[in-house]
């Protein structure tokens, strides 16, 4: 299998390099940069599979780094591996389609951990393009088709419906969706998961044969009404 390859941008070039060398003994492949835009350049250059972003950084933060890379990529995973940990802090960092919002100090292994868990949940066995109703969804492309309409989720939107789309007719609970797409549950994470359904609610809503039902304070259900 081909390694995985991480891009680390932090300017804690000291602590980096030590998490550097945890990640290279397990077998990862590492790139780093000590600012957002060397980061930016190193992107450019290796389009790594998984970014790792400190927050403040010189000569462009990394806000900044990771919307410029979402414009670029929707696929790529990026974590947050900052000291910032204000809920508003947490909630930009999801805004810009961030994938998880790690507060230093934090343990190497529950960072390894976190990796792990999110490229074995993204080989999972859900087909990449599969019929919803009368929706087509590409979790590849992160995009659902209806009557020739092509709608574009975000990554955290596209992880969401993939695991309710494995599960159509069951309910799933909420703390899974949170540990599977955020990583922990959180209350700031719980609030980003009731924007992110209402998201997906809305973009799904001229295809009449879906619906996503919410079960109060157990999860949700998405349900496909059959054509008579």
């Amino acid at each position: 299998m081909e390694r995985i390859r991480i891009l680390l941008v932090d300017d804690d070039r000291q602590n980096s390099e030590l998490l550097r060398k945890f990640l290279e003994v397990e077998d990862y492949e590492v790139d780093y940069a000590e600012n957002g835009r060397a980061g930016w350049e190193m992107y450019a250059a290796n389009r790594p599979d998984l970014v790792l972003l400190d927050i403040n950084m010189p000569e462009m933060n990394g806000f900044e780094l990771a919307r410029k890379i979402r414009e670029q990529d929707r696929d790529v995973l990026i974590f947050f591996l900052t000291d910032r940990t204000e809920k508003a802090d947490r909630l930009k960092g999801f805004d810009l389609k961030g994938n998880d919002y790690i507060p230093k100090p934090f343990y190497p292994e529950e960072l390894i951990a976190k990796i792990r868990e999110r490229f074995e949940h993204r080989q999972a066995s859900l087909p990449s393009r599969m019929t919803i109703g009368q929706t087509i969804f590409d979790s590849n492309l992160s995009t659902i088709e209806y009557a020739g309409t092509v709608q574009h989720l975000s990554a955290r939107q596209s992880e969401i419906l993939a695991i309710l789309a494995k599960h159509i007719g069951q309910t799933v609970e909420r703390s899974y969706l949170l540990e599977h797409v955020w990583g922990n549950d959180s209350y700031a994470n719980s609030l980003a998961l009731n924007v992110q359904i209402t998201y997906i609610r809305k973009m799904l809503e001229p295809d009449i044969s879906i619906s996503i039902v919410s079960l109060k304070k157990r999860g949700y259900r998405l349900e496909v009404i059959e054509s008579t």
